[in-house]
């Protein structure tokens, strides 16, 4: 009887905006706006790197393969929100809904593990200078972020196993603006206390693994930034991190606060604010951190421009 009642539904209500009446048309050209500011940051990033040979060395390759992945992550959530922010009923069919939920989670984990790798870059940058390019070379940078990877869409495929095995028999109403995995895992009419235990260690092994090894790198780096004779080398030094720093901070705070809790303390309307912060604020957040805390980057950019304009001119 389970088995015919979950075949039964073939789509999902997304029900996460739609108690805002006509506030949802504003939501729409809001969204839309940072939406295209996100692309074409993250397309600038990509460029410039791309274009400019200073700017080949790891740290910039790191960032390029980031914002790579920001650009598709933003791709899975936000163009199907906007178009179900303009939809008189917002669904999703059953299938659409585990594919998103698929690859948001899969690129979701690859940057947890992307912003750990740029951090083992800085460490060793910094606390083993001398040897960076022998460490951190060309092969280095694949493996890991091939790993990194692996690892993303490992998880993503054990994770959508356990949410797309329960029995959907009770409701096909999902209390958010996307396929999240608490909001599909609550409609399950049977007990799923085993697979969220499953599910939170695995948002352990995601968030709080790579943030300690994060912590331990700038232990170090703070230690050996501090050796540094001259001032102005501290400050160059301590430059060069605060811009990952700030993307650590507002990555894994946000995913922190929605994933290393039970599902029983989900509360829509903050999980919500919370999830459009990580969903359509931060993969604006990091190209731009990156451009305007970024001498490098800023004075790669300049020379493009000009570069451009002037064979416009010519």
């Amino acid at each position: 009887m389970k088995r015919q009642n979950q075949s039964m539904i073939t789509e999902f209500i997304l029900t996460g905006f739609s108690n805002l009446g006509d506030l949802q048309l504003l939501l729409f050209f809001i969204f839309l706006l940072v939406y295209l500011t996100t692309l074409m940051a993250n397309a600038t990033i990509m460029t410039v790197i791309r274009l400019d040979r200073a700017l080949h060395t790891p740290m910039y390759f790191f960032l390029f393969v980031l914002s790579c992945s920001e650009t598709c992550y933003t791709l899975v959530i936000v163009p199907k929100m906007l178009t179900n922010l303009l939809s008189a009923i917002p669904t999703i069919s059953f299938s659409g809904c585990a594919v998103q939920l698929y690859f948001f989670v899969g690129l979701a984990c690859t940057n947890c593990f992307l912003i750990a790798v740029m951090g083992y870059d800085r460490y060793v940058a910094i606390c083993n200078p001398l040897n960076y390019t022998l460490i951190v070379s060309r092969a280095t940078c694949m493996q890991l972020i091939l790993a990194s990877s692996f690892c993303g869409f490992l998880i993503s495929v054990i994770v959508n196993i356990l949410v797309f095995s329960v029995p959907f028999c009770a409701s096909n109403r999902i209390n958010h603006f996307f396929c999240d995995i608490s909001p599909v895992i609550k409609l399950g009419c049977t007990d799923t206390n085993l697979k969220e235990m499953v599910i939170f260690f695995l948002s352990i092994l995601v968030l709080l693994v790579p943030l300690v090894l994060i912590f331990i790198s700038y232990v170090f780096i703070v230690s050996t930034i501090l050796k540094i004779s001259s001032v102005e080398g501290q400050r160059k030094a301590f430059a060069t991190c605060a811009s990952h720093l700030t993307v650590v901070i507002v990555h894994y705070g946000c995913a922190s606060f929605i994933y290393l809790r039970p599902t029983s303390l989900y509360s829509s309307d903050k999980d919500r604010l919370v999830a459009v912060t990580y969903t359509v604020i931060t993969p604006l957040l990091n190209p731009l951190v990156y451009t305007l805390r970024n001498k490098e980057v800023k004075m790669a950019l300049r020379k493009v421009l000009s570069r451009y304009s002037y064979s416009k001119t010519v």
